[in-house]
């Protein structure tokens, strides 16, 4: 054991000796080295912090209510027994492995401030701060887990004592209790924990900074009308905690980056600044806008004016064209960027976690809309989500991978799965190219900008299987590609293991007959307009006339075009001839 221990040390201080702390340097973040270094990383939302909407639980929001709603269908035991594996089956080594493996260099933790201390009303000695190793020791994993990948950690309080805003899930807020606004206990314990957290990690190199409040959503001089603070004049509330928080880090760190958010979900910084450290580094966050240069403008002036780096600090839950144009955007300006988040129910992130059996009972008792389910029904269901949520049993979605990493980079597309036409191959339609948008398919509605009046644009319309901007749909027979638009297109690289001739046909539903599809080969075309077979039902899949078509062997791109919309598509099927 001692043997084992010393072996750990020395790769401790091996990993350290090649680690080096990120400072600020005018308007960027740079290395011990002064090499500019931009920050691609990913939040871990949904471990300590649970928020309704990633688990098909909006209608429950907080946290809190989710544990409430548990204890009532297996009682407090068993809900205490759920969220301590929870906590060790959500985020493992094997996830960091990964993101590391897929190119992202630094993970953003959202703490919930009840792993680390208890909160003001459970204190035994009013005024005092009780420390709970807990949360510590996850932070500690996680960091060791950094560590051996290279990877710098941001921790980032995600919820403050009491709750930083109006936005109750973000914090997991009880609005019958005082928030960090209305509380001074609360916000003696968040510069406490502050200061705690920097001293426990003060001469880690590998923290990468301080995120310090996550998205204060507070109106503070007109709290009726603007309760999220999104119009906020003066934030002085804010910039007074923010600036104890600092100074209390500043007592045992000297190193660390601190990181700032404004009000109104951390973009609103009238009366934040002028920042009061030397090593600050200035937060936004970017949800369903557009992605151009005016969308960010607002920062890119705060960066010039007050000569300190920008940081992206949360951003996603969009397609994958959305993805690759807004970190495109930010990396182009020299921004890092930390999106929101690698797993959740649901296809737009790069792990998904599977509904387990019997999940919509609960849901539907859970909302009022049905019977309780039996404690040993709930149980069950409860044991598998914690399975489902652990990272060998996720969904990858390579896609979301390759838009934030490789796309953001090259137009080059690649192919989503290996196609192999031999004497009989059918290619589900789905299985279209991994790539940009026009460059591996078109769609004309590829992304949401659910923030920007007058566009109702919603990207792949049936959310599932991939988050590339087409719209996608499950039946019985598995996905296909619907609401097929006049002029859409999806590309095929496949591999042709015989040369020959090869019938061609494509399995297709329409209510219409006046639908069409085009081939091409390689930039050319080999089928044009081909007539579509009106099958009377959305649903009823039938197999277009064939073509016959001539093709070596080797590697050869397809593109299907509808050349008259209004079809859904379900596969290609490729026959070899005699």
């Amino acid at each position: 054991m001692h043997r084992i221990n010393l072996l750990l040390f020395f790769i401790g201080l091996s990993i350290n000796s090649n680690a080096q702390f990120l400072k600020t340097k005018a308007d960027a973040i740079v290395n011990e080295k002064g090499e500019k270094i931009i920050l691609r990383g990913m939040g871990l939302g949904g471990w300590m912090l649970q928020e309704g909407y990633m688990f098909r639980l909006s209608f429950l929001g907080q946290q809190y209510r989710i544990k409430e709603k548990i204890a009532d269908v297996v009682g407090e035991e068993k809900t205490k027994l759920f969220y301590e594996q929870w906590l060790l089956n959500h985020t493992t080594k094997k996830d960091i492995d990964a993101m590391a493996a897929w190119g992202f260099n630094s993970i953003r933790l959202p703490m919930h401030f009840n792993l680390y201390t208890l909160p003001v009303d459970d204190e035994p000695v009013k005024g005092q701060h009780t420390w709970i190793e807990k949360g510590f020791a996850m932070t500690d994993s996680l960091l060791s887990w950094c560590k051996v990948n290279k990877m710098y950690l941001i921790l980032d309080l995600h919820a403050a004592p009491g709750g930083q805003g109006n936005d109750l899930p973000i914090s997991d807020r009880n609005p019958s209790k005082p928030s960090l606004w209305e509380s001074e206990a609360n916000r003696e314990k968040t510069i406490a924990l502050w200061k705690k957290l920097a001293e426990r990690y003060a001469n880690e190199p590998w923290i990468g900074g301080y995120d310090i409040i996550n998205e204060p959503n507070w109106g503070f001089e007109d709290p009726k009308n603007d309760f999220r603070g999104t119009a906020e004049k003066k934030n002085e509330p804010l910039r007074e905690l923010m600036i104890a928080i600092t100074k209390a880090i500043r007592e045992v760190d000297k190193k660390h980056i601190i990181i700032i958010e404004g009000n109104g979900f951390g973009n609103n910084y009238r009366g934040v600044l002028p920042q009061w450290d030397d090593n600050m580094v200035l937060s936004f966050h970017k949800y369903g806008n557009f992605n151009t240069d005016a969308s960010i403008k607002n920062f890119l002036d705060l960066r010039q004016q007050y000569n300190m780096p920008l940081w992206l600090g949360e951003s996603g839950e969009n397609s994958n064209t959305w993805f690759t144009e807004a970190i495109g955007l930010v990396e182009k300006h020299g921004i890092g960027w930390a999106w929101w988040q690698e797993k959740k129910m649901g296809i737009n992130n790069p792990l998904e976690i599977k509904r387990p059996e019997g999940y919509d009972r609960l849901l539907n008792y859970w909302s009022g809309k049905g019977p309780k389910p039996t404690e040993e029904e709930a149980w069950n269901t409860l044991q598998q989500l914690l399975q489902n949520v652990k990272f060998e049993n996720n969904v990858f979605h390579p896609d979301v991978v390759d838009a934030m990493i490789r796309q953001v980079q090259s137009t080059s597309t690649i192919p989503f799965k290996k196609h192999v036409i031999n004497k009989n191959t059918i290619i589900k339609a789905v299985d279209f190219d991994m790539g940009r948008q026009r460059f591996a398919y078109y769609d004309t509605d590829s992304a949401r900008y659910q923030y920007t009046p007058g566009v109702n644009t919603d990207g792949n319309k049936g959310h599932t299987y991939r988050n590339d901007g087409l719209d996608i749909k499950t039946g019985n027979d598995g996905a296909y590609v619907t609401d097929i638009e006049t002029g859409e297109w999806l590309q095929y690289t496949v591999t042709v293991s015989e040369a020959g001739r090869y019938k061609v046909s494509f399995l297709i539903a329409t209510d219409k007959d006046s639908c069409s599809l085009s081939l091409q080969q390689d930039s050319k075309t080999i089928i044009n307009g081909i007539a579509l077979p009106a099958t009377g039902d959305m649903q009823n899949f039938q197999s277009s006339s064939t073509s016959i078509i001539s093709l070596k062997k080797g590697t050869t791109v397809f593109r299907v075009l509808a050349a008259k919309g209004g079809f859904i598509f379900s596969a290609i099927q490729f026959t070899k001839t005699k």
